[in-house]
């Protein structure tokens, strides 16, 4: 029985994959997923913690950065405990960009990079929400649609990095 809901929900997955990854082909989807993931990057969340704490050193910046650094503790031991493989590597036919990723899948780093750094903001500021919050959903749907993730390490991704972002700004708050 257990086997069977696990092959079930995998199936799943496995389409909703399909139905996102399979629009590839369109050439300025391409081009603007390929830079939008970017924005849940090491690199540019890394300068965005930065910039927030040196243009405005005050609880929600440091919140911030420290629910970016914090959020990928628990990322580094699922890659770990859970060497979960690529879908481009598992599934056939899957569009993927030239020099793809080799390393684990779940979680998805990038969402939960995204979303750590952006919670502390929209809960303090919810009209930067509208702005936002689209952009860290569509962070982790560039991940599904580059054919880097399952739509499970985006969800979970997005968990670690709200729940990070939340703890983060409890903390720096009180």
């Amino acid at each position: 029985m257990k086997a069977k809901l696990i092959q079930y929900v995998y199936d799943a997955e496995c389409r909703l994959f399909k139905s996102v990854n399979q629009h590839f082909d369109r050439k300025h989807l391409n081009r603007f997923l390929r830079l939008l993931t970017h924005a849940g990057g090491a690199t540019f969340t890394i300068v965005i913690a930065c910039l927030l704490l040196f243009l405005h050193p005050s609880s929600i910046a440091y919140a911030c950065a420290f629910s970016l650094a914090v959020s990928h503790i628990p990322v580094a031991i699922a890659k770990k405990l859970y060497p979960r493989k690529r879908p481009y590597i598992q599934l056939k036919h899957t569009k993927v960009l030239e020099n793809p990723l080799k390393d684990h899948s779940f979680p998805s780093g990038h969402t939960t990079a995204i979303f750590s750094l952006v919670t502390p903001l929209m809960i303090v500021y919810p009209a930067f929400a509208a702005v936002l919050l689209p952009l860290a959903v569509m962070v982790g749907i560039s991940r599904i649609y580059l054919g880097l993730h399952y739509p499970t390490d985006v969800m979970v991704g997005l968990i670690l990095g709200i729940f990070s972002g939340a703890v983060s700004l409890n903390i720096f708050l009180t």
